[in-house]
């Protein structure tokens, strides 16, 4: 769903997943709907201008008399385009092109800030949006049957726009239909009809516990799951036998190991396959130059061959390709998430796959002795001295109320690859978000509202933690100059008034106060999150103590993800996680990965927890991906100089790239992947200065804008 609006030479384009556009033009006119263009989009708009202003984004020039595509060199060097009909590929948060007939030149701005597309003469163009996020399309109903589980899944990859190697970019892969418990097993016809048979078979056991672990295997791969105990090929009298991945036209079958091997082999088989097509890919029209590209080479395999090649072959190739020969060099996998193989588990299948998540079985053990505070101090930024708030780990600078708090059985999990883990069953583990599949069906009734801008709101209750309120407060008002935000402030709420604070259309509620075991402390008593009849905020943070069930319950009543303790706090680490944690998020992190950063500033970072759909973000950042950098001072015998470890990637976004704005670099880097430049104080500055991160130095985070300041000397 895309709404656009006027205001003067600026035009604003949203979209229902909080994603914005601005586009700016010298005297822009906006003539209303636009015609049709030859590329998928939601809306197109009518534009006159001689110069159009886009966010910074990689562009690419599509030809259409010569069939010719130009990239605009990531390195700032202008692309000058002679007379002719053109389609302009602009990789915005809203996905953007421009139609339009004649000549133009596309350049950066020096700061690297703004795409400016501009003519000589002013010129009619058209502007076609689509928004990245796509609802499902249909439902799939299921009985309690592994065999019916495994024909849906067959048909989850339906939601694919191709087989090609480009499917490993994020735009080209749908949201899987929804899954639903019924009597009987219904899939609709459309949903049918665009599920393609590849002759690629993935034949596992008759049971929940293998089929959901290969369900994103299958899923990427388009693969047609069938149980073993179909009387497929299987060994008379046997239902675990014969676990196997089948190339039908070219006769090959891949062994696949039982549980928990099983595991291992789908991990390595969908990461390689998924690597090798970002590799491959990048022969076809929306290539680039990549980093990793010149392992093609060393591999011998012919890019150009593959990228036309079947999917059948294709895949072929990939089997043979030797995992160690690539290990090495693989992005980190974005996401894993551990889900009771259950029946009642099945609904929230689609929502994993649309997100490419592993899915592990989980497993857990309980924490030993001091292993809590341990590992706390493990994650801890590493400073040159703590302060003396983070050595005092008791005392009046407590957050704690004089009720008694509630108290979490925190346990170990069984954590496999994946940079973030979300966690769909019994317990509550370390390291992991805690989700529900109430949290995704409520993401998608969001997505279905309409606003035209973000609401975020403050509440104090209590008037001694009003150090935390007055930071957050001036950060989301800071971060409202820049993108469509509300902010409203609201101290010593009472019950009522508190309720109706969560039972309002707030995007975000940043809570700050007391919780005890009967709910969030209001004047006039506690308000338990339970007695709510409907809880209309999306998003959240309850900083105050044991506030983990309270936030639970929120989830439960209609809230999409939120931050959380799970114990006692210090009213100074609640400062220091409550003032980061809100930067982060509106400039665009997930919660998720807000709070995994934040927390790290205390030395009791893990007494802070997140509910609900961990990899759910409240808005955009100026860059479409969130970037974290590390840096540090290398011992050096002439001037300073610096090591600049930057760290691009999104839980929304798997199989993007970035690429990093250094003078010196020529490629980009699939996200998941690192890459690391040695700067002189001066070029740390710009680079800084320039770019939209959170940045690790000196034992601290801090953000890239006003850490550039320290260097610029």
């Amino acid at each position: 769903m895309i709404e656009w609006a006027v205001d003067g030479d600026t035009l604003h384009v949203t979209d229902a997943d909080t994603a914005e556009l601005t586009v700016t033009g010298d005297d822009l006119v906006v003539d209303g709907s636009g015609d049709d263009i030859s590329r998928p989009v939601d809306d197109t708009i009518a534009l006159t201008a001689s110069e159009l202003r886009f966010p910074h984004a990689v562009v690419y020039a599509f030809s259409r008399g010569l069939e010719d595509q130009y990239e605009l060199d990531p390195s700032g060097e202008p692309l000058v385009l002679s007379p002719d009909e053109y389609v302009i590929d602009i990789d915005t948060e809203i996905k953007s092109y421009l139609e339009f007939s004649g000549r133009a030149t596309i350049e950066k701005t020096d700061d690297y800030e703004s795409i400016v597309v501009s003519f000589p003469d002013r010129t009619r163009v058209t502007l076609g949006v689509r928004c990245r996020h796509e609802f499902p399309a249909g439902t799939i109903t299921v009985p309690d049957s592994p065999s019916a589980i495994a024909e849906a899944v067959t048909h989850m990859a339906a939601s694919h726009k191709t087989d090609g190697p480009d499917r490993s970019y994020p735009t080209l892969r749908g949201h899987p239909s929804l899954i639903e418990h019924g009597d009987e097993l219904e899939i609709p016809d459309c949903i049918r009809s665009d599920t393609a048979d590849h002759g690629i078979e993935l034949v596992v056991p008759p049971d929940y516990e293998s089929l959901f672990v290969t369900a994103p295997l299958a899923y990427y791969l388009q693969a047609t799951v069938r149980t073993t105990d179909e009387g497929r090929g299987n060994r008379a009298g046997s239902t675990r036998d014969g676990l196997r991945l089948r190339l039908q036209d070219r006769g090959i079958e891949t062994e696949l190991s039982p549980m928990p091997d099983l595991e291992r082999d789908v991990e390595r088989l969908l990461r390689k396959t998924f690597f090798l097509d970002c590799l491959v890919r990048n022969v076809g029209p929306y290539g680039t130059t990549l980093s990793e590209g010149s392992l093609l080479e060393a591999l011998d395999l012919d890019a150009e061959a593959l990228y036309h090649a079947s999917l059948q072959d294709r895949l072929a190739t990939y089997l043979e390709v030797p995992y160690a020969a690539i290990e090495h060099r693989l992005p980190d996998w974005h996401l894993s998430t551990y889900v009771a193989p259950t029946y009642d588990s099945v609904e929230t299948l689609p929502f994993l796959l649309d997100r490419l998540s592993m899915i592990y079985t989980p497993r857990t053990s309980e924490l030993e002795g001091q292993e809590l505070v341990e590992r706390s101090l493990e994650d801890f930024y590493r400073g040159p001295e703590p302060s003396a708030g983070d050595r005092n780990e008791a005392g009046p600078a407590s957050r704690a109320s004089a009720g008694q708090v509630a108290s979490v059985d925190i346990v170990k999990p069984d954590l496999r690859s994946g940079r973030t883990h979300g966690w769909l069953a019994d317990g509550v583990p370390i390291d992991v978000f805690k989700s529900t599949a109430e949290a995704y069906h409520n993401r998608l009734e969001f997505l279905e509202r309409t606003s035209d801008s973000t609401s975020i709101c403050v509440v104090l209750n209590d008037p001694e933690m009003a150090g935390e309120h007055d930071d957050v407060a001036e950060i989301y008002r800071q971060r409202s100059e820049e993108l469509s935000i509300d902010v409203s402030v609201a101290e010593s709420l009472t019950t009522a008034e508190l309720a109706r604070i969560f039972e309002d259309d707030h995007d975000f509620v940043h809570y700050i106060g007391h919780c005890e075991t009967d709910g969030l402390c209001c004047p006039d008593g506690t308000l338990a999150t339970s007695s709510l009849g409907r809880c209309n905020v999306e998003t959240f943070f309850l900083n105050a103590c044991g506030s983990f069930y309270e936030g639970l319950e929120l989830i439960e009543k209609g809230s999409v993800a939120g931050a959380v303790t799970v114990t006692k706090v210090l009213n100074d680490h609640a400062i220091k996680v409550g003032s980061t944690f809100a930067k982060l998020l509106v400039h665009g992190f997930s919660i998720e990965r807000a709070m995994g950063l934040a927390r790290r500033r205390i030395m009791m970072g893990k007494d802070y927890a997140v509910v609900g759909d961990g990899t759910h973000s409240l808005a955009q950042g100026k860059h479409r991906l969130p970037t974290t950098a590390t840096l540090e001072e290398l011992e050096t015998d002439s001037d300073r100089r610096y090591s600049l470890t930057l760290d691009c990637y999104s839980t929304r976004a798997t199989g993007s790239y970035y690429f990093p704005h250094i003078e010196t670099n020529e490629y980009a880097y699939l996200c998941g992947n690192e890459s690391t430049f040695t700067l002189t104080e001066s070029e740390l500055a710009t680079m800084l200065g320039e770019t939209e991160a959170s940045v690790i130095y000196d034992g601290d985070i801090y953000w890239s804008a006003d850490l550039s300041r320290r260097f610029d000397r």
